[in-house]
């Protein structure tokens, strides 16, 4: 391996293109409000552990929420008890945990290469859709990246530049903790599958290469490893020993069995091909993926050449690939953890690559094809030309002056970014892929976003529920989701969510007649139970593509049990 340098101090370009991307990921922090399919039950849970002090055991309402560890949560809850605002809470963890993670690309980068790589990899993670996407999101996934490049970070700079013992614990303590922030945080230590298949390579080879000396020390690893699993999973485990309450018990089955290697072996939900990932790839890693044909062929010649850094960087890419591949359940973000070494490993060509005419020709098509996108949609809209802003408003309620803001945001992105196409056409074709990227997460934030938000977060549908039962009112809810009861105006009755909607009736009805004066239930339109006179229940309107009705406690006729019902949807997978 060659010798490298030590990091210096970015140009100013870089520093300005860096600057202008952390800009746009913290444009709209502050103007939303949660929105499904995962942000509302985030934020429920950690709302509760700051109302009830009650941080080791995540609840969603009034039943425990088992589908994923807390950690995230702690953050959510931490950072809402440090800016006294859930707006900024519940997305300053993601925001963070995307600064982190372009610094560590950026960085490694720069140690196993130059300064002049890191660069590269840092913009060339920021332009990549499925980055941008994640950091304006508040779901687990970018905190989840965030760890597993730390951990990926701390391993690689031992394993190639080392040995460095104290980075090698740090990224065995923050692979421990990944897990115990999402289950596969532990897949960094793949890495050291490829890195002994070429150390035992070495020792086959003549003369042969003495292995690097590790002993205790890989113990020592393993420990850390457990240390920051243990940060949740040990006073978890003490506590439900010490409990005699059964559903403790239940919770920690689960969330240990159930939502790790069931979920695994035996997924229930989001089954897909083995080839979905392929996809995904060719569409949320836009543009990075557009230059692959030229990317695959170098890395292959620098893999026949033995270079350890892609040996590791794109041997670990490939063992996470086939470990999310051979699960039948599959979702988009299961493989952005690879995403950092990917773009760590394109680094060091990608000056060249960009020198390339048909790789500034592909560039330029996907930035046009972006911009004429969003100018056609928003102007197709504005005239009338399509229906599809009209259904997507009647689908989501959405009034008419708050679809003309969003078709103007679209529209004013569009445009902007066909004249910073213009200004760059075919000698600054880099700069205008990161400049237009910085202006869609600005968009994003600042426009569409908060255009839709009452609407997608389920606040004006809440907001209307509250002035037609009236301040006194008691509300409860049947076949709710999570933006329901977060975006509720006063405390809120649920009857579980996890139950059936039989199950959740049962404890309705008789909640209903005991005061039915003043008690409403609130419930999806699909899940009105037979026991409900319809003729008194009122339409509240539409919101996240379904209909809800309000029930008054009039309507529930006595002495009525709900039947099972034949058809009922599971919407609530997490």
């Amino acid at each position: 391996m060659t010798s490298l340098s030590r990091p210096q101090l970015p140009s100013s370009r870089f520093a300005i293109l860096i600057l202008l991307a952390a800009v746009s990921l913290l444009a709209g922090l502050g103007l939303r409000d949660p929105s499904p399919p995962d942000e509302p039950r985030f934020v429920l849970a950690a709302r509760d552990m700051v109302e009830s002090g009650q941080w080791l055991f995540p609840h969603r309402g009034s039943e425990f929420y088992a589908e994923k560890p807390p950690v995230f949560m702690w953050m959510q809850a931490a950072a809402y008890e440090a800016t006294g605002n859930w707006r900024i809470a519940f997305l300053l963890p993601s925001l963070l945990a995307a600064l982190l993670t372009l610094w560590l690309t950026y960085d490694l980068a720069v140690r196993l290469w130059n300064r002049r790589a890191g660069q590269y990899a840092a913009l060339a993670l920021f332009v990549c859709l499925q980055f941008g996407l994640q950091a304006k999101r508040g779901q687990i996934d970018m905190v989840l990246v965030a760890m597993t490049t730390l951990s990926l970070y701390g391993l690689l700079r031992h394993l190639l530049r080392g040995p460095n013992w104290p980075l090698a614990w740090l990224g065995f303590f923050a692979a421990g903790l990944g897990t115990v922030t999402k289950g596969v945080g532990f897949l960094p230590v793949l890495v050291l599958l490829p890195w002994a298949a070429l150390s035992w390579r070495d020792r086959k080879a003549s003369p042969p290469v003495p292995p690097a000396p590790g002993g205790w020390r890989w113990l020592l690893g393993a420990l850390c490893f457990v240390a920051g699993a243990g940060v949740w999973v040990v006073p978890m485990l003490w506590a439900v020993y010490n409990s005699s309450d059964p559903s403790f018990q239940a919770y920690a089955s689960e969330i240990l069995f159930k939502q790790t290697g069931k979920r695994y072996a035996g997924a229930w939900h989001h089954v897909q091909p083995f080839w979905y990932f392929a996809q995904v790839i060719v569409t949320l890693w836009l543009p990075g993926a557009l230059l692959l044909p030229w990317l695959a062929p170098a890395w292959w010649r620098r893999l026949r050449r033995g270079d350890r850094r892609f040996w590791l960087l794109l041997g670990w890419s490939a063992l996470v690939l086939l470990f999310f591949s051979a699960s039948p359940g599959k979702r988009e973000v299961y493989i952005f953890p690879m995403l950092p070494a990917l773009c760590v490993a394109a680094a060091p060509l990608l000056h060249a690559l960009m020198r390339r005419a048909g790789v500034q020709r592909i560039l330029l098509g996907y930035l046009l094809a972006l911009a004429l996108a969003m100018c056609a949609m928003a102007l197709s809209g504005l005239l009338g030309a399509s229906e599809w802003a009209h259904r997507l408003a009647a689908q989501r309620d959405i009034d008419a002056a708050t679809l003309r803001t969003f078709l103007f945001w679209l529209l004013a992105f569009g445009l902007v970014s066909m004249a910073v196409i213009l200004w760059a056409w075919r000698r600054r074709v880099g700069t205008a892929v990161v400049v237009v990227t910085a202006l869609l997460w600005m968009t994003y934030g600042l426009g569409l976003a908060p255009a839709l938000d009452a609407d997608s977060s389920a606040r004006k549908l809440m907001q209307r529920v509250g002035r037609y039962i009236g301040p006194q009112a008691q509300l409860g809810m049947v076949a709710w989701r999570e933006q329901n009861l977060l975006q509720s105006d006063r405390p809120t009755v649920d009857f579980g969510f996890k139950n059936s909607w039989q199950e959740q009736w049962a404890e309705a009805g008789p909640w209903l007649l005991e005061d039915p004066a003043r008690r409403w239930v609130f419930v999806l339109d699909k899940a009105v139970s037979p026991c409900v006179d319809r003729a008194r229940a009122v339409d509240i309107g539409q919101s996240n593509r379904n209909a809800w009705l309000l029930v008054p406690g009039s309507a529930w006729k006595p002495g009525c049990t709900t039947p099972a019902f034949e058809a009922e949807e599971d919407e609530k997978t997490p």
